[in-house]
């Protein structure tokens, strides 16, 4: 078996009193398309620059193959100190790299190399650090976030440019449909360590949610056995004899363990402050256009949105987008054609290029607009430090200047600032960037109950998927057309077919469909026989325990099995099936538990 390429192994760092990483592990081999998944702030970006060999760890070994060339596309790309686009992507090649690929690449990416870095957007910029990566054709490819700033054409152009390279791949990023594509096998960061399935993307979450539920279960027996072990040694008669020190032992073990526990991060818990219903019709435009100087940007586009509706914006970047949501919500006047807003509408904004955060802002400023220490969300008037856990701020950080966090906290501190306004109408210009996937999935859960009207901006197909009723597309021209349904939908009804995909969810919230006579689907309830069981089961659970210890007693006789081997078997097989019976009692009531502690929520 051939060297990897790339090793990392036992890789620990701390910052301050903070374990990042502890016990991480890559392993990237020929071919290898690794996609590496985690919580926002888990240690991703660490690990690749370590990978890449920019930071050095407190503990830990990097070993990669002699000769192997390694290309690191940072989340954001430094282009400063160099005069053109050309020079950048130029200073990444090697002696014996073809300069020609390089200008291709520049090419179909858009650029001509000629531009200066200081003027580049964000997606430009990200347009050249990928040509500049990609040109040497490396054996290993370490790609942190290469979708964010990209247009829909670039993404699924990048898709198809990976997958017929030739370089192991390992790839960060918030865009499920994009990991789902191009990995094969999923590296979790955790909690500072690693875990490694050799399964792509697509099967990872339901693995993740097992693995989860798993420890949780483990957490309830470990609970259960301190909860045992704390009620002997209140009631126990012997408890203070010397030879019962190895059960306090226990106990003190049982004790650590749970504190050394480092629990999953929890969930964000999103939502939007609704404000009073608009009415029935909230945008209506009617032949609407715009042009900037002799280019049309918006060209006799209609459309009516309803309240309840989700509609989608996308297309290339510079195709207008933002002037037709400037155009929709009154904020732009057209020049030719009307835009009429319904009754009562009220508008909360998303600006994902954080015009809106200042940097030298701390984040209870931010959310309380620098008065006072309570964020008002609707009726409700909360303390900042509280309404920050709800999007997983820890409350240390209240003081914390914006400038310091991660991508993934200014886009959730951004969400938390947006959603404590009142509003019927949700206009989010690229809400995904920089989220980790699991606060992605609360924020559709978010979207998908909220009472108003959503309009948004994204490039990420399997959001758009599951969120919106309709997607308007930029068609060129400054020509936008309405299609019903999300993406996917939309690409079919232009005749593009997608590769197939999972079913998206339903976007919108709505009742669940009732047949006229029938009732409504009720909430589970524990049966009969589960109440029953949780009820006897601890009392057995005691008993097994006292058979266990009492076989054990007689068992640990030395000379049982010379004086009668006959009861010395019996008494053994009895010890087997007294500690098969137990495991199956506890698992049985952990699951019990779990289900009764869920249905109380």
């Amino acid at each position: 078996m051939a060297a990897p390429l790339l090793l990392l192994q036992d890789v620990r760092l701390v910052f301050g009193t903070t374990v990042l990483l502890d016990g991480a592990a890559l392993v990237v081999g020929e071919g290898d398309r690794i996609s590496l998944v985690g919580r926002n702030g888990s240690g991703k970006s660490t690990l690749l620059k370590i990978a890449a060999g920019s930071l050095e760890p407190d503990r830990g070994e990097r070993v990669a193959r002699t000769g192997a060339t390694i290309r690191y596309l940072p989340q954001e790309p430094d282009l400063s100190g160099f005069a053109s686009v050309s020079d950048f992507v130029d200073a990444g090649l090697a002696p014996g790299d073809d300069a020609n690929r390089a200008r291709t690449l520049l090419g179909q990416l858009g650029l001509t190399g000629d531009e200066s870095p200081s003027v580049l957007s964000g997606g430009e910029a990200r347009r050249a650090a990928l040509a500049r990566v990609l040109a040497p054709s490396p054996d290993v490819l370490l790609l942190d976030e290469p979708t964010n700033h990209l247009d829909l054409p670039a993404i699924e152009w990048l898709e198809g440019e990976l997958a017929a390279l030739n370089s192991a791949l390992v790839i960060v990023s918030h865009d499920r449909r994009f990991l789902s594509r191009l990995s094969k096998t999923t590296v979790w960061l955790d909690r500072g360590a690693t875990r490694r399935i050799e399964r792509g993307f697509a099967q990872f979450e339901s693995w993740r949610d097992e693995t989860l539920e798993q420890e949780e279960r483990d957490r309830h027996q470990l609970d259960r056995k301190i909860a045992m072990e704390e009620d002997w040694l209140r009631h126990g008669v012997s408890a203070r004899r010397k030879r019962n020190q190895g059960r306090l032992e226990k106990l003190g073990e049982l004790r650590r363990k749970k504190r050394e526990q480092r629990r999953a991060s929890g969930t964000a818990n999103m939502g939007a402050n609704a404000g009073a219903q608009s009415g029935d019709r909230v945008i209506e435009a009617r032949n609407i256009s715009k042009s900037f100087g002799a280019e049309p940007v918006v060209k006799d586009f209609s459309i009516r949105i309803m309240r309840g509706d989700r509609i989608g914006i996308v297309g290339p970047n510079g195709a207008g987008k933002t002037t037709l949501i400037n155009l929709l919500t009154e904020r732009l006047a057209p020049d030719k054609g009307e835009v009429k807003l319904g009754v009562n509408v009220a508008m909360a904004e998303l600006d994902q290029r954080r015009a809106a955060l200042d940097p030298d802002a701390t984040l209870s400023s931010v959310l309380t607009g620098g008065h006072g220490d309570t964020v008002r969300v609707g009726s409700q008037v909360r303390h900042v430090v509280t309404y920050m856990k709800d999007f997983l701020f820890l409350p240390e950080q209240a003081r914390t200047p914006v400038r310091v966090l991660s991508g993934g906290e200014r886009g959730r501190l951004l969400l938390a600032k947006s959603l404590a306004q009142p509003s019927n109408l949700l206009v989010l210009d690229e809400p995904t960037n920089d989220l980790d996937l699991e606060t992605l999935d609360v924020l559709q859960e978010m979207l998908a109950e909220y009472a108003g009207t959503v309009l948004l901006v994204s490039h990420d197909r399997d959001f758009l998927d599951r969120v919106v009723t309709s997607v308007v597309m930029a068609e060129g021209c400054g020509r936008f057309v309405e299609y019903a349904g999300g993406y996917s939908d939309m690409l079919l009804q232009r005749g593009a077919v997608p590769k197939p995909d999972k079913k998206p969810k339903v976007a919108r919230a709505a009742a669940p469909v009732v047949a006229p006579g029938t009732a409504e689907p009720r909430k589970r309830k524990l049966t009969f026989g589960e109440k029953h069981a949780l009820e006897i089961l601890p009392a057995r659970i005691t008993a097994l325990e006292k058979d266990i210890a009492a076989l054990q007693a007689r068992l640990s006789d030395g000379a049982l099995y010379a004086r009668d081997a006959k009861a010395f078997a019996d008494l053994a097989g009895r010890l087997a099936a007294a500690k098969t019976e137990l495991e199956a009692a506890e698992e049985r009531w952990i699951e019990l538990e779990i289900l009764r502690e869920g249905m109380d929520r």
